[in-house]
């Protein structure tokens, strides 16, 4: 009975401890920057275009994003082609024949909890660049602009994976 209290009195800890370490480390979002692009409507050709516009402006983006080493250079380049964004949208907009344009912006919004790639962001308040379609009220696609999570099977092969090595001890000594 001793050996029982004294594995579950270190298991305690160990979790406790882990749980510390966890919420210390965990992601903070004023180091992301997001994106969203907010369709016209819930139809279903506003919900097709938004796809292609998503498309071509992550095609848009990519050199850009590789070229910055920190959020801040993100978002400055961001800021800085916020026409060109515009653009690269409103044309994909009027090929497609649709009247309504695109507006781009940069600014804080809140997000609910997302995955990309295996990472979960909390919700909370993000730095976020912002494409809205027309009215913009129709469903949206979310990314991450930096560290570039949405372009990262496009822009690099590296796919960052987090793992607990405390949780898979625990894993395994419950299995047996």
């Amino acid at each position: 009975m001793k050996k029982i209290c004294i594995v579950f009195g270190v298991l305690f800890i160990l979790i406790l401890t882990a749980a510390v370490t966890m919420r210390e480390a965990a992601p903070q979002a004023s180091a992301y920057l997001r994106m969203h692009v907010r369709a016209n409507s819930d139809s279903t050709e506003d919900q097709a275009v938004k796809y292609e516009v998503k498309d071509a402006i992550v095609q848009f983006l990519i050199p850009v994003a590789a070229e910055c080493e920190s959020k801040a250079e993100a978002m400055d380049a961001l800021e800085e082609n916020l026409a060109a964004i515009e653009k690269v949208a409103d044309e994909v907009l009027a090929k497609k024949g649709f009247s309504y344009r695109a507006r781009a912006r940069v600014c804080r919004e809140e997000f609910p909890d997302r995955v990309y790639e295996g990472v979960t962001l909390q919700a909370g308040i993000y730095d976020a660049l912002i494409v809205e379609l027309g009215t913009g009220s129709g469903a949206n696609w979310w990314c991450v602009v930096y560290p570039p999570l949405c372009f990262s099977g496009e822009a690099k092969g590296d796919t960052i994976r987090y793992r607990s090595r405390l949780l898979e001890l625990i894993g395994n000594f419950f299995a047996n």
